[in-house]
Formats: structure tokens, C-alpha cells, sequence
């Protein structure tokens, strides 16, 4: 199974934080109107007319790939504007030059959208575009599956789509009871390689939890001793585990089963003996809708290891 990560690691290391800035704001035309009235002509007091705002964002950017999907998931599309340049699903989603991890403000602002939704701000994103009155939606990457409910709820009620967002959990939810019935990973052990400087996530966190679904069993877990989720393991750590599964969340960087093998003593660790090592795909980073397709694609995996 061929699955790459694209989010990055300083997605992983926030915890989810939801900060929601209302701006709008309503136009107030003034104006004299001339009434004629029996032949006199007169002249009316200025009168100002309110013109409501939109009771639901109609421009959305979305600068997070995981809340892109989600936004389609629930029936939201028709209400973005824009996406950044790594939401890359749905396919017709509005993808553009705008940048997630390097936003300018001046040119989100020249879509004119009435909704920003971020998953990082870099020290001045939210306060830039505060600043000209635009809404913005920061969504941290979540830290455990139901920190992926919190904020699809969150997005469809913000965008008029609560019964469309909590039917996509319950199918989510079903999904992912079905999954764990199989068992297909009990007694496994797993190393999840988030880069090549060994940092890896445990089964406090998001991705180890779906994993844990499996019954697979992570070897980071007594490493951690902050309890901070994404601890970073020695060479000689992963040596003495020995991992029966590596889970490879940088192959789209050029790790593979052969540069692992190429590493000091690593040709000796039993997943590289075996060929046990999976590349994952971007889906290993999103926490939204496609979280089923991402555990479906690890059973089948470990599926197919089994049948060798």
C-alpha cells in the first residue's frame, strides 16, 4: 500500500485549539430621496437601510488540506472560494498558489472571502487579517479521533451544514467500529517513522490511536515519558524493540524499505528482513473524513503481509 504524508511535523505538535473571529458586518448606504407630493416637491430625511449580512460565509479560503475535505464532506463546497496549495482532495476543489505554512494576508484578501479556516498561523496571520474584518477559523491538528468530530461539527455548524457534518461522523464512526473487529494487527509490534530524525507519534496521539483500533502495539509508548505524544527514539531504541511493522510517514521524502536497510544495523531489524515496512500516503495526516480509507488501507496491508 503506497499511502504519503503531507502535513508536517509542527502540525503534529499543536494541540487542537478552535479560536472563531466574527467581523461582519453590514452596509449602510445613505441617501436624500426627492417625493413629489400634490405637485410640492419635498425633500425626505436621510434614511439609512441595513443590509444583513449572510447568515452563512459564502467566500471560504480554506488553508488546511484536512479542513478542505471536510468543508466537501459535508456539503460546503459551493461555499469555497479558494483552497491552498496542498489540498489536493476533492479533485475539484478550487486549488490556488495560496500557502498554508507561508501565508500572505494581502493575497488571501484579494479573494475577498468572508471565512479564513487555518490549521497554523505562523506569529501574524490571524491578527493580519483580522485586521481588514475577515473571519478567521484556526483548527490545530487534532490530537486524538474525537478531536476529528469536535471540528467537523464545528465547521458544519459554522457553515449551515450541522445534520450533513454529524452524518459524516456517524459513518465515520461506523466505519471505524468495523475496522477494529477485524483485530488484523493484534500482536504486532509498530514503529511509525514520522521523519528520518526518528521522531515518531504514540498511542496518546491521533494517527496511534487508529493504529491501536488495529491492536497493533507501538513501541514508543514506554519512551514517552512527558507524555507529550511524539517523542523522538534513538537508532538503538528501535534496534532493541525490533518492530514486527514500520510505518513509513516519509516515504514521499525518499525513505523506503532499502534505506532503511542501508542505515548502521538497521538490515537486521525483522520488519526489514521481512519486507514489513508500509509507505503511507497523505491520508496518514489528515484526521477528517478519509480516516476510514487511511485504517482500510493499513488492514489491507497488514492483510497482505499476513498472506505472504
Amino acid at each position: 500500500m503506497k499511502i504519503v504524508q503531507s502535513c508536517r511535523l509542527v502540525q503534529h505538535s499543536v494541540v487542537l485549539a478552535a479560536l472563531i473571529f466574527f467581523g461582519a458586518a453590514c452596509g449602510s448606504p445613505e441617501g436624500a430621496s426627492g417625493l413629489s407630493v400634490s405637485g410640492v416637491t419635498t425633500t425626505a430625511a436621510p434614511t439609512t437601510t441595513e443590509v444583513p449580512a449572510p447568515e452563512f460565509p459564502l467566500a471560504i479560503i480554506s488553508l488546511s488540506p484536512t479542513a478542505t475535505e471536510i468543508l466537501f464532506a459535508i456539503g460546503a463546497g459551493d461555499q469555497v472560494v479558494a483552497v491552498d496549495d496542498q489540498s489536493t482532495y476533492p479533485t475539484d476543489a478550487p486549488m490556488s498558489d495560496l500557502s498554508g505554512f507561508t501565508p500572505n494576508v494581502e493575497a488571501i484578501a484579494e479573494y475577498n472571502p468572508d471565512l479564513v479556516i487555518i490549521s497554523y498561523d505562523p506569529g501574524d496571520l490571524v491578527s493580519g487579517l483580522e485586521a481588514l474584518g475577515i473571519t478567521v477559523l484556526s483548527q490545530s491538528a487534532a490530537y486524538s479521533i474525537d478531536d476529528t468530530y469536535v471540528q467537523i461539527v464545528e465547521l458544519g455548524d459554522l457553515t449551515g451544514h450541522v445534520d450533513e457534518a454529524t452524518a459524516v461522523n456517524t459513518e465515520i464512526k461506523a466505519g471505524l467500529a468495523a475496522l477494529a473487529e477485524s483485530q488484523v494487527g493484534a500482536g504486532l509490534a509498530y514503529f511509525h517513522e514520522i521523519d528520518s530524525t526518528l521522531y515518531t507519534a504514540t498511542s496518546a496521539t491521533f494517527v496511534g490511536q487508529l493504529y491501536a483500533l488495529l491492536g497493533l502495539e507501538n513501541i514508543a509508548d514506554p519512551a514517552d515519558e512527558e507524555g507529550w505524544g511524539y517523542p523522538q527514539l534513538s537508532p538503538e531504541y528501535i534496534l532493541d524493540a525490533d518492530p514486527d511493522i514500520i510505518f513509513l510517514n516519509d516515504a514521499q521524502w525518499g525513505e523506503s524499505v532499502e534505506t532503511l536497510a542501508a542505515r548502521p544495523a538497521w538490515g537486521s531489524l525483522s520488519a526489514v528482513i521481512n519486507g514489513h515496512v508500509i509507505d503511507l500516503d497523505e491520508t496518514a495526516g489528515r484526521w477528517g473524513p478519509r480516516v476510514v480509507d487511511f485504517l482500510t488501507g493499513v488492514a489491507s496491508a497488514l492483510e497482505g503481509l499476513a498472506a505472504e
